[in-house]
């Protein structure tokens, strides 16, 4: 079957398929929202009682004792969405990484394969399905796995088939790590660095032992491409040497800022305690003793929660109502504060590869206000911080294209996308990255967070 006949069997059943879960979407809310598909209790349970035994590690070689990016397991597949068949296939590697603490983990990335033959040009896609439960996994989601936290790796099927249709093969890792290590940015770099590593040395992907590779993602996605692209020189040489550049939106700079931007927010308050979860066990610290009883309690109910489980769940949600009075400022815990600073972006070397920068500044569209100190932001997201990262990198000699919609988180993500293709697609083509450092304005100090006295 020839390239052109290849594209429309996937577009017509790639319409077909999103149009199936666009119908299944609850209708109604006046909040921008991703979409998200109800689906019944004992389909979950019956997925949470017979785990897929793909995804854990049982060889006798301790991972320790195997270099980082080394294939651990691999199989072939369907692409599936909904249970419902893609004309693509897919071969998912399970591979030895590292986690937030520097331990040895299993990860697994899925590769969808070139529509034709084979290729040269790869495109790590990182995903923004943002969970605490692992079994949420875009690898999870695309061997069939049917629920609502799931569901946002499907829908991003439409963000890179544009790629799949020039010829590319994408590279989705799981970014989280096994243990779904929510906001924990240099795990998510490393995951996807040793996925990339992995899909490279995987036999059957239909990738040329030659090939180049391009980062984007959003959101979610954002922080696994900026980790990577910040980690890759010391981290993975290898990977760094083959990258063309990262392209990246709605950029999570600095999360000590953010929590304070959202806090009281109307949508996006439960990202809240849905970061100190994931941050909390990422570093292995506990943050229980700092939380009331009801900050105990919303703890414990997300545990497993996906993004689209909390968005608008916890509106005017603040940090000082989820902790004990002496804790109302953060900054008064000393294992807080030193954590929430490992993950400021600001304060890491700059990448050695070009990049495409994009971020929303109307969060007011998604119920957060504009802050006083902080300046605009796109809900979650702050405008300010993402300006200071960009203008650092540039002062540093990179090229940097950073572009600001007046729009919130969700809607500029039409805007960003189009974009940010060509951007790299004119990278794959070796054309000479382009520059708008010049013309990006003031930012914010991308300070630590001090400790308070």
């Amino acid at each position: 079957m020839g390239i052109s006949r290849r594209r429309v069997r996937f577009g017509a059943a790639l319409a077909a398929v999103m149009a199936t879960v666009a119908t299944l979407a609850p209708a109604g809310s006046s909040q921008a929202r991703p979409a998200v598909v109800p689906t019944a209790q004992g389909a979950r349970q019956e997925a949470a009682a017979t785990p897929d035994p793909f995804f854990t590690y049982t060889g006798s070689t301790p991972l320790a004792d195997l270099a980082p990016g080394t294939v651990l397991a691999t199989r072939a597949l369907p692409y599936r969405i909904a249970r419902l068949p893609l004309p693509l296939q897919l071969v998912q590697v399970l591979f030895r990484t590292t986690d937030q603490r520097g331990e040895a983990v299993a990860g697994v990335t899925t590769v969808v394969r070139p529509l034709v033959g084979r290729t040269a040009k790869v495109i790590g896609y990182q995903s923004f399905y943002d969970s605490l439960n692992p079994e949420d996994g875009p690898s999870r989601a695309y061997s069939g796995v049917f629920s609502p936290g799931v569901m946002a790796a499907h829908v991003e099927t439409t963000l890179f088939a544009g790629f799949l249709l020039q010829g590319y093969a994408i590279v989705v890792a799981d970014t989280q790590g096994p243990t779904a290590d929510f906001a924990a940015g240099p795990e998510y770099g490393q995951v996807t660095l040793d996925s990339l590593r992995a899909a490279l040395k995987a036999p059957g992907t239909g990738i040329a032992p030659t090939a180049r590779i391009g980062l984007i993602g959003y959101s979610g996605g954002a922080i696994a491409t900026n980790w990577a692209s910040v980690l890759a020189p010391g981290y993975a040489p290898d990977i760094d040497r083959r990258l063309v550049g990262a392209a990246e939106g709605g950029v999570l700079v600095r999360p000590s800022a953010n929590l304070g931007y959202v806090d009281g927010s109307m949508v996006w308050a439960g990202v809240i305690p849905m970061a100190v979860v994931g941050v909390a066990r990422g570093f292995g610290i506990d943050l229980t003793p700092y939380l009331n009883d009801y900050g105990k309690q919303v703890y414990a109910k997300l545990q497993k929660a996906s993004i689209a489980q909390v968005l608008g769940a916890y509106p005017g949600l603040t940090w000082r109502k989820m902790t004990k009075p002496e804790y109302a400022d953060p900054a008064r815990i000393p294992v807080f504060v030193d954590t929430v600073n490992q993950l400021n972006l600001g304060t890491r070397p700059t990448p050695t590869v070009p990049m495409f920068i994009g971020q929303g500044t109307a969060g007011e569209l998604e119920g957060t206000p504009r802050s006083r100190t902080l300046g605009p932001g796109d809900g979650v997201m702050i405008a300010g911080d993402v300006r200071s990262l960009a203008k650092q990198y540039c002062a540093d000699g990179l090229p940097v294209v950073h572009r600001e919609y007046p729009l919130s988180h969700f809607t500029s993500v039409p805007f960003w996308l189009p974009e940010a293709m060509a951007w790299l697609n004119a990278r794959f083509a070796g054309v000479p990255a382009p520059s708008t450092c010049s013309s990006i304005p003031a930012g914010n100090p991308l300070t630590p967070l001090a400790p308070a006295p």
